[in-house]
């Protein structure tokens, strides 16, 4: 099931979604991901916060037991506390989305997400507020000041242009 590149008006759900699928892809092959993605959808209960948030040990065990996914505690307790995180940033005023649009450029809202958020990295938070339709550098620019190749998100960021997206 191939996903949307870019998701206009984000839920909760939606957040934690593409947050929790930017770290699983850290550091792992992004097809995997992708061919096992509806693995994830279905033992993260569709990526609902509230009920992420709530996961203790014995969902963690279940997570680990089940072959849909790659096993990796750190990412799926990681996964567990973002939901936390974001459901957090919800209860405030202007929720997540006031969250996003309240620092003063760039670099000081990625360096909070990174602060925030687990195992979220520089180009795990491009991908993340680029697919929630957030406002980032021009991929050209950004990827000069991020060591690596990113093939993956030169494409993701291609296929959102044609589409008409900017970025």
């Amino acid at each position: 099931m191939a996903i949307p590149e870019r998701i206009e008006n984000p839920t909760l759900a939606d957040y934690l979604a593409v947050l929790s699928r930017a770290i699983f892809q850290a550091g792992l092959s992004w097809k995997m991901i992708e061919s096992r993605w509806d693995d994830y959808l279905r033992l993260f209960d569709g990526f609902d916060p509230v009920l992420v948030a709530h996961y203790g040990e014995g969902d963690v065990e279940r997570i680990l037991a089940d072959g849909g996914v790659v096993r990796t505690r750190k990412k799926i307790v990681a996964t567990i506390e973002n939901a936390k995180t974001l459901l957090e940033l919800e209860r405030r005023p202007g929720g997540v989305r006031g969250y996003l649009h309240s620092f003063p450029d760039y670099e000081a809202l990625t360096a909070d997400m990174r602060a925030r958020f687990k195992f979220l990295g520089a180009l795990s938070a491009y991908y993340v507020l680029f697919r929630t339709g957030e406002p980032v550098p021009r991929f050209e620019e950004w990827e000069k000041t991020v060591p690596g190749d990113h093939p993956r998100m030169r494409e993701m960021i291609a296929l959102a242009r044609e589409q008409g997206w900017p970025g």
